[in-house]
């Protein structure tokens, strides 16, 4: 029998699918043929895998070789099963041990000269094999750091095609070659920006602190220079380290783009700014054979931060509705279904107007009613009656920057301590429900019996929803906003003060 067999891993989303990799020698015309639904850069594997075997100095068999890919109705993408086809062909030929290959998980791309290339998205494929019970990997000595980082699993990088087969018991000669190593990772500590060079906007600072502690989604309104960028910039330096679980996702969703992973799991949250000329592909994540996460998808766990967020198509700001509620993306194609994890905070950040100097004390706005309403339609009804917190910021005056004490101004570290204090309080609240922060509590939980409010508590959220000023959905988006405030002043339950001050928080988008 001349068969060969190996494993792999195919990706969609950031789920994983073990791939048998099949290998038969035949009689016949010398011939490299590819089955089991591959993409165009899988079925180019062909001639990069002869070349490189025949490179390395172990060439392929120079009979028909046929390649499957099982099972054969799951689409198949990418260069990083490269390695797993040329270690089976080279099994069915003999020339290494079939029960070794077989063993042993194969990722990786060959370049033409038998070295290994890094590929993208190896630690979720690691994590599937892992969820699959196989326990060992052959990955590109580039993707060793990364593929670690998944407990329980024994790594084995390789250098070179030989070095490969050389593993697995062919009786080749070590030659050694230059591994191929990943870009640098980018430096994941503090960049320099700290709350305390904020002057002023002590009510745009607190709101901050509200939105960091319940993960609950912020809309900034005000001209320019009302430090609409420089507040948003800094809301990541103030909420605190991912916990196992939340940095294995954002590193996995990193590795998935093509960034640099290391050696350590990525724990700061992400922070993603995408131009107000993205499409809904790369907003959300797309792609014909191979989709891609878009910047909603990696800013999970972090903030998504929509700067002039008019100026953004209407179409790519609505396709954010749907995460919002449910926090996870999905991305349907003809024949599949892709799931990106969608928990991030969104931050939108607008002009008033087209000028912009509508509501400003030191200049006039040359812009129509009607225009600014247009221009604020932009983004739709229904995607603000999703943000928490919606505010409107002034500029400093020259009075608020003399009399700024710098010795009080609230630091980035000590914005941190009382978000994690909160989180805290929050979470030990929530420990037997399936949330841990009071953004993703739904209303039905809060208005339930036991969570339910006095009436004398909620007496002015009754009459803003009696009268029109809230919907449903704005109701119960003001209870979470008054619990995340009872939470920082380390209270049990939310006072007619916090009310207030949720409503305020929720309907402060007024000049």
């Amino acid at each position: 029998m001349t068969v060969g067999r190996t494993l792999s891993i195919a990706l969609l989303g950031l789920s994983g699918a073990v791939v048998e990799i099949e290998a038969d020698i035949a009689n016949g015309l010398p011939a490299f043929v590819l089955i089991g639904l591959p993409d165009t850069a899988l079925a180019e594997a062909r001639d990069r895998v002869r070349a490189a075997a025949a490179n390395s100095g172990c060439p392929l068999t120079g009979r028909k070789l046929t390649i499957n890919l099982s099972p054969a109705a799951l689409p198949k993408h990418g260069s990083g099963f490269d390695l797993a086809i040329a270690m089976a062909s080279l099994a069915a030929a003999g020339d290494v041990s079939r029960d070794s290959v077989a063993s042993v998980i194969h990722l990786g791309e060959l370049g033409l000269d038998g070295r290994l290339r890094p590929v993208a998205g190896v630690l979720p494929a690691v994590l599937a094999a892992s969820r699959a019970g196989l326990t060992r990997i052959m990955v590109p000595a580039g993707n060793a750091d990364e593929a670690s980082l998944v407990p329980g699993m024994t790594v084995i990088p390789v250098v070179s095609l030989r070095d490969a087969a050389i593993w697995h018991g062919g009786e080749y000669d070590p030659i050694p070659v230059e591994a191929i190593e990943l870009p640098m990772q980018e430096d994941q500590e503090d960049d320099g920006l700290d709350l305390a060079d904020i002057v002023g906007n002590e009510e745009a600072i607190e709101a901050m602190l509200v939105a960091a502690s319940g993960g609950h989604h912020m809309f900034l309104l005000g001209p320019p220079g009302a430090g609409k960028t420089m507040l948003a910039a800094r809301l990541p330096g103030i909420l605190p380290d991912l916990d196992g679980a939340a940095a294995l996702e954002a590193t996995s969703l990193r590795s998935l783009s093509g960034r640099p992973v290391g050696a350590a799991l990525v724990r700061r949250p992400p922070l993603e700014a995408p131009h107000h000329t993205a499409t809904a592909a790369a907003m959300v994540g797309g792609g014909s054979s191979y989709i891609r996460p878009g910047a909603a998808a990696r800013a999970s766990h972090g903030i998504l931060f929509l700067d002039e967020a008019p100026e953004f198509a209407s179409s790519v700001l609505d396709v954010l509705r749907q995460p919002l509620e449910s926090g996870l993306i999905s991305i349907h194609r003809a024949n599949a279904v892709a799931h990106f994890p969608g928990r991030f905070q969104l931050v939108m950040a607008a002009n008033p107007c087209p000028c912009g100097q509508y509501g400003a004390a030191d200049s006039e706005c040359t812009c129509t009613p009607i225009v600014r309403r247009r221009y604020l339609a932009r983004v739709s009804g229904p995607l603000r009656d999703r943000i928490d917190i919606q505010l409107w910021l002034r500029r400093i005056t020259t009075a608020q920057l003399r009399l700024a004490n710098d010795d009080q101004r609230l630091t980035s570290a000590g914005a941190r301590a009382r978000v994690v204090s909160a989180r805290a309080a929050a979470a030990e609240r929530l420990r037997l429900t399936p949330w841990s922060l009071n953004g993703q509590v739904p209303g039905a939980w809060l208005r339930s019996p036991k969570r339910a409010l006095g009436r004398a508590t909620t007496a002015s959220l009754d009459r803003a929803l009696e009268r029109g000023g809230l919907t449903m959905r704005g109701y119960d988006r003001v209870l979470r906003l008054a619990w995340t405030v009872a939470d920082i002043d380390g209270a049990a339950h939310p006072t007619a003060e916090h009310i207030g001050k949720a409503l305020y928080l929720r309907r402060g988008m007024t000049p």
